[in-house]
Order: C-alpha cells, then sequence, then structure tokens
C-alpha cells in the first residue's frame, strides 16, 4: 500500500512536470525556432540518460535499433507536430488535444492490431469528439494549430500501439534512449537548414533544461518505477491530470484566460479519458499476469 502511495504521488508529479512544461515551452518557443528548441532538449535528455548508465550503449543490439528508430520516427512526429499546434494555440488547449491519444489508443489498437473495442472504448471516442468540437470549432472552422495537435495525438497513439507491441522481451531501456536519440536526430534535421539558433536568454535555456531533465529524462525514470508497482491503467488515469495542470498553470501565471466553451470541453475530454481507463470491477487477465 505504501509503495502505491509513493508511486501515485510520483506520478501526479510528473503530470504537473508535463503540465508545466506546456506552459514553459508556449513562452520559449516565441523566441527560439521550434526545431532548435526541440533538438536541444532531447540531446540533453539522451545525454543524461547515457550518463546515467553508460553501459546502456553496450544493450543496443541491431533489433533494438531498427524498432527504436521506427518508434523514434513516430515520437518525434508527435513532438515536432505537438511543438508547431502549441505555437498556433493555447498551452490549456494543447494539453487538452494532446490528452486525445488516451481515447485513441484502444481505437488504433481495434483498426490496426484487430483488439477488441469494448463500449467504454465507443462511449469515450463518443464523449472525446463532443468535447473536441467545443474547444477547437469556432464559427464554421477548426483552427489550423489545433488539427496539428490533433495529428499529435494520433502520432502518440500510434508510438504507443508500436511500443506495446514491440518492446516485450527487449531492454526498455535501451530501447527509450534509441528514440529519443532519433527524436533529437530529426530536430537536427529540420533545425539546420535554417542555421541552428541556441536560446536567446535564461529563460529559454531553463526551458530547455526543465524539459529535458524533468519532463523527459527523470518522467521516464519516474513512469518506469511506477509501472512497476501500479497497473498500466491506473497510472493512465493519473497521468490524464497532465491536462488540468496545463490548463491551470497557464491561467495562475497569466498565459490565457479560458474561455466557458473551453472549460467544458476540457472537462468532457477528461471524462472521456477517464471512461476509456477506468479499470473494470473483474481484474483483467493482463493485470493478474503483471
Amino acid at each position: 500500500m505504501k509503495r502505491n502511495y509513493w508511486a501515485a504521488i510520483a506520478l501526479i508529479s510528473v503530470a504537473a512536470v508535463w503540465g508545466a512544461a506546456f506552459v514553459l515551452m508556449k513562452d520559449a518557443i516565441e523566441r527560439q525556432p521550434l526545431f532548435d528548441f526541440l533538438a536541444f532538449r532531447f540531446t540533453i535528455a539522451t545525454l543524461i540518460m547515457i550518463a546515467a548508465r553508460p553501459r546502456v550503449l553496450k544493450a543496443i543490439n541491431s533489433e533494438i535499433l531498427k524498432k527504436g528508430i521506427v518508434l523514434g520516427l513516430l515520437l518525434g512526429g508527435g513532438y515536432i507536430t505537438q511543438t508547431i499546434g502549441l505555437s498556433m494555440s493555447t498551452a490549456a488547449i494543447t494539453g487538452f488535444i494532446t490528452g486525445l491519444y488516451v481515447v485513441v489508443t484502444p481505437v488504433l489498437g481495434w483498426l490496426i492490431l484487430k483488439q477488441k473495442a469494448g463500449a467504454k472504448v465507443i462511449w469515450g471516442v463518443a464523449l472525446a469528439t463532443v468535447g473536441l468540437a467545443l474547444i477547437s470549432i469556432t464559427g464554421v472552422s477548426i483552427e489550423v494549430g489545433q488539427i496539428w495537435v490533433i495529428l499529435c495525438a494520433l502520432l502518440f497513439a500510434a508510438h504507443i500501439i508500436g511500443l506495446g507491441a514491440w518492446s516485450k522481451g527487449l531492454n526498455a531501456y535501451a530501447l527509450t534512449v534509441v528514440q529519443l536519440g532519433v527524436v533529437a536526430a530529426v530536430s537536427w534535421i529540420g533545425a539546420i537548414p535554417e542555421g541552428i539558433q541556441a536560446p536567446v536568454d535564461f529563460a529559454g535555456w531553463f526551458a530547455i533544461l526543465f524539459t529535458a531533465l524533468f519532463a523527459t529524462a527523470v518522467a521516464f525514470f519516474v513512469q518506469t518505477w511506477a509501472q512497476g508497482h501500479m497497473d498500466a491503467s491506473r497510472v493512465a488515469i493519473i497521468l490524464t491530470s497532465e491536462v488540468v495542470f496545463a490548463a491551470a498553470i497557464s491561467v495562475a501565471v497569466g498565459q490565457e484566460v479560458l474561455q466557458l466553451k473551453t472549460i467544458i470541453g476540457g472537462i468532457i475530454m477528461i471524462a472521456a479519458m477517464l471512461l476509456v481507463e477506468w479499470p473494470s470491477r473483474k481484474l483483467r487477465v493482463a493485470d493478474i499476469i503483471e
């Protein structure tokens, strides 16, 4: 019970850090090109993970490298589209729409892997669609930035599907290092054509170091440890609070003022995430095996 308690506290901390990261990134990418920001962030995060466990480099074999590259491209695409969307939208709305991956993942699992989609998933998709409509639709149009974030949610969901299908039996730490390295490489490819631009001030460097250390490297450690003590559904439920932190922090620091329809839409989307991930009364076979 104590371990479950501390695991929950740790995961809430991760969600708070991820929520804060949206707010910090929003300001940072207004002063530094988004590809440069991501390149610095993921390079530093990758180096931190290698420095923490140098022997991980010896664990990277051809299978981990091949699968890690594909997964890294999906993850990189997710972060790039998310950051493009964030540059065109607000931190709160970006957080809400990014959270759609919780609902989209089981849908993609049904479409790609033929995994059964239950009634909870169907209701979750319906609720998420209503919430997304309230947040995104202005008049008769949907903002371009929000379309980018929807694409981000799809890529994150595809990454989760791929990770679930390929990670079994592989060194999780080594696979993560490869993925983060690929995200860094893709970001550098995007940054180089226009010339590499480092952060221009302390605030920019703080945003990069905060997201690299706490929102990427440390968050990975904490999530991996917590999932060893809690089932996956409960972990997912706690991490959905990320979108609440993103909205609350952005409002608290005066970065934005939420409209009533955004608040209502956000609440509906959070309800959809919880509905999809809330454990059934009966233990699932997967949970018993774990």
